[in-house]
């Protein structure tokens, strides 16, 4: 038979047999948190290879997210990357086809992503993963140390971890896998751009879990700039609605009038200028989400009109005589204090209850210990990518500096304050200079002890250390020069996550 999915392998039938006892193997697992792990054996076996990785894509963004690998001797999978500017990664994404090197080190292809191996890589290929909507969804990478040709395996092999997403995303959305949903909160970090692995970030990333599969009403608070509308896209893209429409609306942006013909539309002759029928931001997202941020600028009469939409699941448009259903999930977002707005008599206390039903409360930068140097990196490689200019490092004084600094304008703040610096980067290394941030004041710098201080820039350096190693502890301590176990130990003291650094940790 030609052009059979097997036809270039030596022993077409003994790969089929095995083949098939893969996909009957994944085809029967349950637990949709090993079923990546088992993928990534499975293409590492019938290829032949030592490494193969898993990447995810989210459609949105473009992130690529490693979501699995298989590798001797390596721990888990730390998600957390954004893998889509790869070279190699970028160009079967983009050309939508399979990439294969037999003699990799001649390659034009930067390989530098892979992990590190005593010896080195010297095969691989790289394919697009579809979903059935035909959409790119992800990648597979299968790699050896020895030359081989690995061209026959793709066809086959592409469609096996096709199969394996599609199962994968199809089962994180049955409401019996919410606890599984909890396990895999870096994957949801990864995917839609929650980074950061403080203490905070994981329990936001805890209660995300806890109401992503359910109906319930989320009220997100937090300071401005804490990316109160990113996490509500998460709840709403890794939840059951995921595939329908996602609806924003600031209610401080329109005066009331105005505001109540957005949210609820409007028939015909309902007012001087209603010159036809419109839709409001309900009805167009009917089956999704709707965000109403700043809902604490939401005026009094409004509130009441909202608290029967979440009572009963029905609108009025402005002039219709008769109200109709619609099927969306509300989460609000606030950074007022509604409960002392209650009590002022701003804000209507029965709407603060059904709005608080599942209230999550979004952390300062400031208290998402280690956070910031993620942040910022991942910043400056979009701005990098956006301003189409090679990447940039980063001083070790600059990285302290924003250490250091406050950051009262949060996850915001700093977002602008890198782009910023990437701009006025010209060398390729940021350095304080570009960052033009205003010293520490004087009375903190007095409140420090010595060793806070030094504690600090350990941190900062250590971080740093770590993530140009993509968290491989055993390299990170040869080149700083010290036995491996004294690093865990002063990881351990500076309550540094060994998820802090991107990549995997061995």
């Amino acid at each position: 038979m030609t052009n059979n999915l097997l036809d270039q392998l030596p022993q077409p039938l003994v790969y089929a047999e095995r083949l098939l006892g893969w996909y009957t193997r994944l085809g029967a697992d349950e637990d949709a948190s090993s079923l990546l792990e088992l993928c990534v054996a499975a293409v590492a076996q019938l290829s032949d290879c030592e490494l193969c990785q898993l990447y995810e894509r989210d459609e949105t963004t473009g992130r690529l997210g490693l979501i699995a690998q298989h590798i001797p001797g390596s721990s888990p999978t730390q998600a957390g990357e954004d893998f889509q500017n790869e070279q190699l990664l970028h160009y079967v994404v983009n050309q939508r086809c399979a990439l294969n090197l037999d003699e990799l080190c001649g390659s034009v292809y930067d390989s530098g992503f892979l992990p590190a191996a005593s010896t080195p890589w010297r095969s691989l290929a790289c394919l697009p993963l579809f979903n059935r909507n035909k959409a790119i969804c992800g990648v597979l990478l299968y790699a050896s140390q020895r030359a081989m040709p690995l061209q026959g395996f793709a066809a086959s092999l592409g469609q096996l971890g096709s199969f394996v997403l599609n199962q994968w995303g199809s089962r994180i959305a049955r409401p019996g896998q919410a606890a599984m949903v909890h396990k895999r909160d870096t994957s949801l970090r990864g995917a839609y751009g929650l980074i950061g692995n403080s203490t905070a970030m994981d329990e936001t990333c805890r209660l995300m879990g806890k109401v992503l599969l359910t109906p319930y009403t989320v009220l997100l608070r937090g300071e401005t700039g804490t990316g109160k509308e990113v996490v509500a896209r998460a709840i709403h893209r890794a939840g059951p609605r995921g595939a329908q429409p996602f609806v924003v609306q600031n209610c401080a942006a329109f005066p009331e009038g105005l505001l109540e013909s957005e949210l609820f539309g409007y028939r015909k002759g309902a007012f001087t200028g209603a010159e036809r029928n419109y839709a409001g931001l309900f009805d167009a997202a009917h089956g999704g989400t709707l965000l109403l941020d700043e809902i604490g600028d939401m005026p009094l009469s409004l509130q009441a009109k909202l608290l029967r939409v979440l009572q009963e699941g029905e609108i009025r448009p402005l002039g219709a005589s008769t109200a109709h259903k619609v099927d969306v999930r509300i989460i609000a977002a606030t950074h007022r204090d509604l409960a002392a707005m209650v009590a002022e008599g701003s804000f209507r206390e029965d709407l603060y209850y059904r709005l608080a039903q599942f209230p999550i409360e979004l952390p300062a930068l400031r208290d998402r210990d280690g956070d910031v140097l993620l942040l910022a990196r991942h910043f400056a490689e979009q701005a990098c990518s956006s301003l189409e200019k090679p990447p940039v490092s980063w001083s070790s004084a600059a990285l302290d500096q924003l250490s250091s600094h406050g950051f009262p304008g949060n996850v915001r703040e700093l977002k602008c304050l890198v782009e910023r610096a990437v701009l006025l980067c010209d060398d390729g290394v940021i350095l304080p200079e570009h960052l033009s941030l205003s010293p520490a004041p004087a009375i903190a710098a007095v409140e420090s002890t010595l060793r806070q201080r030094l504690e600090r820039v350990e941190r900062v350096f250590l971080i740093d250390c770590l993530h140009k190693n993509r968290g491989n502890r055993t390299r990170t301590a040869r080149e700083l020069g010290v036995a491996r176990r004294t690093l865990l130990y002063r990881l351990a003291r500076l309550n540094i996550p060994f998820g802090d650094a991107r990549g995997n940790a061995e």
